[in-house]
């Protein structure tokens, strides 16, 4: 399915349903999209007024407007008729988006944009109808964006897929066989986290606070909070496809621990470690104050 951005209908009930205090997961899926399109939307375009803090929101008109100012922004190669034909001129010599935008004020050209504009440019409908791709030294039906997410395919290759994992694994035969998951929290918790951890076999569990979701932080505190255990106790870790969880290979070169990873939008193919959640979730509500629960409380359960 092709990506849409959302419109003022979406922003509006968006807008309706945060006044409610409806969580942000249902909100997604009233209007059909996915929670962290909403998340997304939500941070950027938040209304901040530092003289009237109590204004500070998210109103769907407000974050309409600010859409729009972003999109005109980058289409100065469609509002701008000169510096448009100073582009394609240099794109059909041979010239490539990088060189064109590095000499632009050489060329006497007033406004200057990236090579990333003009490389949107090429493969919008407007270049596309004009087949400037074509002039590009290496050319492609479509170009990835230039912070674009890798494809998950590579971040988690098919050799690391649940359906490789031992049958000893599947049906509990040996300890040493463990589950990992985040629990996520309020926004106002910022980046913290609760890690948690189950044994297959014995459903022995843990808890670990985690104050980064970025994966090279959760890595790392994952091996520090698995070391002290024996190799043959900490064999593998089965995950989601979380990109918390993109850094495994650490795991097995750090320390020979291997990772498995459930099928996409499968977290309950890791069903023990789903439903230590939902238990732990009884003592550690969405707005648990987690700067304030060290990992001594949680290893007596003192939530």
């Amino acid at each position: 399915m092709a990506h849409t951005e959302l419109d003022l209908r979406e922003r509006r009930a968006i807008e309706d349903m945060l006044n409610a205090k409806v969580p942000v997961s249902k909100i997604a899926a009233e209007i059909g999209r996915h929670r962290s399109s909403v998340y997304r939307e939500i941070k950027r375009n938040y209304f901040n007024d530092e003289e009237l803090p109590y204004l500070n929101g998210y109103y769907g008109m407000v974050a309409q407007r600010e859409a729009a100012k972003r999109r005109a922004r980058r289409r100065k190669l469609v509002r701008l008729e000169d510096l448009r034909s100073h582009v394609i001129a240099q794109l059909k010599i041979g010239w490539t988006p990088e060189q064109i935008a590095g000499r632009l004020g050489f060329d006497d050209q007033p406004v200057r944009v990236s090579h990333e504009t003009i490389y949107a440019y090429v493969y919008s409908a407007e270049g596309q109808s004009e087949q400037l791709a074509r002039h590009l030294p290496s050319r492609r039906k479509k170009r990835q964006p230039r912070f674009a997410r890798r494809p998950r395919g590579q971040v988690f290759p098919p050799d690391r897929s649940i359906h490789e994992r031992p049958d000893y694994v599947k049906t509990r035969e040996t300890f040493g066989e463990w589950e990992g998951d985040l629990m996520i929290f309020e926004r106002s918790q910022g980046t913290m986290n609760v890690a948690s951890l189950v044994e297959r076999k014995t459903r022995f569990a843990v808890l670990f606070r985690n104050n980064d979701r970025s994966s090279t932080h959760f890595i790392n505190k994952l091996m520090d909070v698995m070391k002290p255990l024996p190799q043959p106790a900490r064999k593998s870790i089965t995950f989601d496809r979380g990109f918390e969880f993109r850094a495994w290979r650490k795991l097995k070169s750090g320390f020979g621990t291997d990772s498995w990873f459930c099928d996409p939008q499968a977290p309950w193919q890791k069903g023990s470690v789903e439903n230590l959640n939902k238990r732990a979730c009884r003592y550690l509500p969405r707005d648990t104050q987690l700067a304030a629960l060290s990992n001594r409380n949680m290893k007596a359960g003192r939530f």
